[in-house]
């Protein structure tokens, strides 16, 4: 299980780095950085976690996850100046996570319920609700809402890696292949900006109106 622990490690410290960055850019002190890195970089994990009953949560049993998110805080407290566009690593910081992060959502949603389906959703709530926190506490507008492809790509890296794992691939080769899936979809979707059709019929009416 040490490739997973890595990966597990991997993705905390990148979403804990997004959230600092997130941080940076509202100019905010040292212990807003901090929490933005910890409430980020544990949030799908904690979610997952609650979902799958297993509490007490990851962090609260082991938490050196504390102290990577910590680290990450002060590192991006530090050096964040030294960066020409902050929001353009945070994108992309996000999307290395998001492919390290949906597999070890999935692989841990397997080992819990032995179910592909429920790997899926666990690998992709994991990878994608801490984002969603940063963005709702950064006031920025939500990954959900941008135009390229976002939660497909989690999706994606989840349902790879829980089909190569379901046809006895090795752990390692299966991790990979869900990852590269992952970071292939969410970097083409930023670099081509790759989207799926939107909704383009006449839209509902405020609630002021119909009251």
């Amino acid at each position: 299980m040490s490739l997973l622990v890595y990966l597990d490690y991997a993705g905390i410290a990148l979403f804990a780095a997004t959230g600092a960055l997130a941080a940076s850019r509202k100019q905010l002190d040292l212990i807003g950085f901090l929490f933005f890195a910890m409430v980020t970089g544990t949030g799908g994990g904690t979610m997952r976690d609650i979902v799958l009953g297993r509490v007490p949560v990851f962090w609260v049993l082991n938490p050196a996850y504390i102290l990577v998110c910590c680290i990450m805080g002060v590192v991006v407290f530090f050096t964040a100046h030294l960066l020409e566009s902050r929001y353009r690593l945070l994108i992309w910081l996000d999307a290395i996570g998001l492919a390290a992060y949906c597999v070890i959502g999935a692989a841990k949603g397997l080992a819990a319920t032995g179910s592909p389906t429920i790997a899926i959703v666990t690998g992709t709530l994991t990878a994608t609700f801490g984002g969603i926190l940063r963005d709702l506490m950064a006031n920025e507008p939500s990954v959900l809402l941008r135009p390229e492809i976002y939660v497909t790509a989690a999706l994606i890296g989840a349902g790879v890696f829980t089909l190569a794992n379901g046809l006895g691939m090795p752990l390692y080769l299966a991790s990979a292949c869900g990852v590269v899936a992952a970071f292939a979809v969410r970097g083409g979707a930023l670099w081509f900006g790759w989207t799926f059709p939107t909704y383009r019929h006449k839209p509902g009416r405020h609630p002021d109106d119909v009251m």
